[in-house]
């Protein structure tokens, strides 16, 4: 999993191996809060 980005506190990281994770996605994360966003169809 690894972190693209990192700034006000946010970090932003993405999952792209099948084999590793659920289908291609992003993770957003700010203190207690993830965000999940799917790359295929952009749903969150």
């Amino acid at each position: 999993m690894p972190k693209i980005v990192r700034f006000y506190g946010i970090i932003i990281k993405m999952f792209f191996k099948p084999k590793e994770h659920e289908l291609s996605h992003i993770h957003a994360i700010y203190n207690e809060y993830v965000g999940l966003f799917n790359i295929q169809t952009f749903e969150i």
